[in-house]
């Protein structure tokens, strides 16, 4: 393995599928702005979108390789399942690789860094092509209740046999990756203006109870699943409110659609609010009694969970994937935790919440003080920089001096 010497700039080049600011996009955008002198970071999306400026704000340079639209919106579940057959996606990935090449030829860097399913597949060959060491950062658990079979076994093999090294959003993902010799989780951390690093006094309990999901809505995320519950949370708290902050993304508007209309089935419509999309999260947060995190299947990390926590919201979440590692401190729990897709579990669970808000808030302060030392976007940026110099090829004679 060879190594970046560790007086000199590290030349970074990002791939990213998508300009949808989603939880990865969101969490390479605070990446960027963490980190310190030293590495000259790159960006390349394979679509424009909002995600271009809010990078271009951290001062990183952004360029759009349009892709085949088709590749670009395709779901995970269809990662792997390309084949002979379907030779317009086959053509359309060859293409774009041969896009990433120039990319990659043109900035010369000194490591490509890969953030989603689909760039870790298409950079990982432009890199191997262009003789390039290659870093995935990986935010999915690449398992079979997350992905396709056929899919979790391309990129398990492709994870052991391709990269220099791989990063991990949480414990869980990394144990969904057996066999990679260089693993290191690097947990998505928040930044400082999202957390309160010293919390107010507990507000009277005289308001109705808002409960809250955050994050876009989808069939992942599950707002289905809380709407469900929220006949149980209004026989015990008939005041209450169920507010679901985000929008549909991904072609998820069906999705928004079935929840509206579920509610109307359930007769608690007069008790849900869909905000759609909001530009302050933390705001949003503030006005919670309880933060819930519903998602049916277990999900890689979970960073609204974390965004909930260091400003003192009380969490009930699901007991799966990564979500633990943020509410678990040894065997001290630091919020609620339910089975996964288990509706009565989760009804229960919002209701102790609301039951005793006070205790509540006083499990939520021990979270707040744990999560601000662990899950802070300064962590992530040491841990992250430190996989780059290691991974990075160091440069030609002749390069050097051309960029001295």
């Amino acid at each position: 393995m060879t190594h970046a010497a560790a007086g000199r700039t590290v030349r970074v080049l990002v791939l990213g599928h998508t300009a949808e600011p989603g939880g990865a996009e969101l969490a390479l955008v605070r990446l960027c702005s963490a980190l310190g002198a030293g590495f000259d970071v790159r960006v390349v999306l394979l679509a424009d979108g909002p995600l271009v400026a809010r990078l271009a704000m951290t001062g990183v340079h952004v360029s759009v390789l349009p892709a085949d639209r088709d590749l670009v919106t395709a779901s995970r579940g269809s990662v792997g399942a390309a084949s002979w057959r379907d030779l317009r996606r086959v053509l359309a990935a060859a293409r774009t690789v041969a896009g990433l090449c120039r990319a990659v030829r043109a900035v010369r860097p000194d490591v490509v860094h890969t953030t989603t399913l689909k760039t870790h597949v298409l950079g990982l060959v432009a890199g191997r092509l262009c003789g390039v060491p290659v870093v995935w950062y990986v935010h999915d658990r690449v398992a079979d209740d997350y992905l396709p079979a056929r899919a979790v076994r391309v990129l398990r093999w492709l994870a052991r046999h391709g990269p220099r090294a791989v990063l991990a959003n949480s414990r869980a993902t990394a144990a969904t990756l057996p066999g990679v010799r260089d693993l290191t989780v690097a947990y998505p951390g928040f930044a400082p203006e999202q957390a309160l690093a010293v919390l107010p006094a507990p507000r009277g309990t005289g308001r109705a109870p808002v409960v809250g999901i955050v994050g876009r809505l989808g069939p992942t995320k599950g707002q289905l699943e809380l709407v469900r519950a929220m006949p149980a949370v209004l026989d015990r708290h008939p005041d209450a409110v169920l507010r679901c902050v985000g929008a549909p993304v991904f072609g998820a508007e069906e999705y928004a659609r079935e929840v509206v209309r579920e509610a109307r089935r359930l007769g608690v419509d007069g008790h849900v609010e869909l905000t759609g999309f909001v530009a302050d999260p933390a705001a949003a947060l503030d006005e919670l009694t309880v933060c819930v995190h519903a998602s049916p299947v277990p999900e890689p990390f979970g960073q609204v969970v974390v965004e909930a926590v260091v400003r003192g919201v009380p969490v009930v979440a699901t007991d799966a994937g990564g979500v633990p590692e943020i509410l678990r401190d040894g065997d001290e729990p630091l919020g609620r935790l339910v089975p996964p897709g288990d509706v009565d579990a989760l009804a229960r669970a919002v209701v102790a919440v609301l039951d005793d808000v006070p205790a509540a808030l006083a499990v939520a302060r021990r979270a707040h003080a744990a999560a601000l030392g662990r899950f802070d976007v300064a962590t992530t940026a040491r841990t992250v920089s430190a996989v780059w110099r290691r991974a990075a090829r160091p440069r030609p004679a002749r390069a050097r001096r051309r960029t001295a």
